[in-house]
């Protein structure tokens, strides 16, 4: 492992889920692997992966964080931008702040990363930066509105960053999973409006319970650690990568491929709400 030995990972969101398996899978691969959560805590025993504080919701936060890894570290190779949350409801029934909470840590968040990081990325010359999107940033799924909007935005900011970075040497580059084990079905909140309006309550049982049960039936996230891996070891990779089940992500060249009508038909189907 000579040739990534000295490489310097740094992972958002590095507690659980897909942020844990990228991290767990690098460093027993020879990376040197720093992991952030809101509050720093010793890893278990073995693990060897460094967990730093770091809230990326939060400036000095964020510069902190990037701060003590360079002091430690020297350089960072490579970030992996995968913190995140999910609010699920109808986006009439979100309230603004609700909305503004699913922007703060899924797109500025990862801006707020970025940013601290470019500079030391242009002065070695070289760098990866991987951004965790969804399927949710092609398709916008219904009572996830606020979800894909933030995942649309974070698309977006990366495919404008790619063309900014790639003189600097910094490659940058979006993975779209679809459905993984992960704490964030877990964690995920239902908007308050929800409980109140009646209107979209059948429709969002509805959803909710096929989407539930397409998560419990989702694949462990190994194989994002080891799309990861690959991205970071090419010189130039592709600007998108989707990964997951087939029957999922079939709907990325069939949103461009099928007529309008016929697409939300077939959706409809798939999610329940036919």
């Amino acid at each position: 492992m000579a040739a990534t030995a000295q490489k310097v990972v740094l992972i958002t969101g590095a507690s659980s889920g897909i942020g844990k398996a990228c991290a767990d899978y690098l460093q027993a691969r020879g990376y040197q692997v720093f992991g952030t959560q809101r509050r720093a805590s010793s890893p278990p025993t073995g693990r060897g992966v460094e967990m730093i504080a770091m809230d990326v919701d939060d400036d000095r936060s964020v510069e902190d964080g990037i701060d003590a890894l360079v002091q430690k570290a020297g350089r960072i190779d490579a970030v992996v931008n995968n913190a995140g949350n999910a609010y699920m409801g109808a986006v009439e029934d979100t309230s603004i702040a609700e909305a503004k909470a699913q922007l703060e840590t899924n797109f500025f968040g990862v801006l707020r990363v970025c940013r601290a990081v470019l500079p030391i990325m242009r002065r070695q010359g070289a760098g990866h930066i991987v951004n965790i999107s969804s399927l949710a940033g092609v398709l916008g799924l219904p009572f996830s509105g606020l979800y894909s909007a933030s995942k649309f935005a974070l698309e977006g900011m990366t495919e404008s960053l790619r063309w900014e970075a790639r003189s600097h040497g910094v490659r940058v580059v979006l993975i779209e999973p679809g459905d993984f084990r992960s704490q964030l079905a877990a964690t995920r909140r239902t908007v308050g409006g929800a409980a109140t309006n009646d209107a979209y309550r059948a429709a969002f049982e509805k959803f909710k319970t096929q989407q539930e049960k397409d998560e419990a039936g989702a694949p462990s996230p190994e194989p994002i650690a080891q799309l990861v891996e690959r991205i970071l070891r090419d010189p130039s990779p592709r600007l998108r990568y989707s990964v997951g089940m087939l029957g999922q992500r079939i709907v990325i060249p069939l949103k461009k491929l099928l007529p309008q009508r016929l697409f939300e038909f077939a959706l409809s189907r798939a999610l329940g709400l036919d």
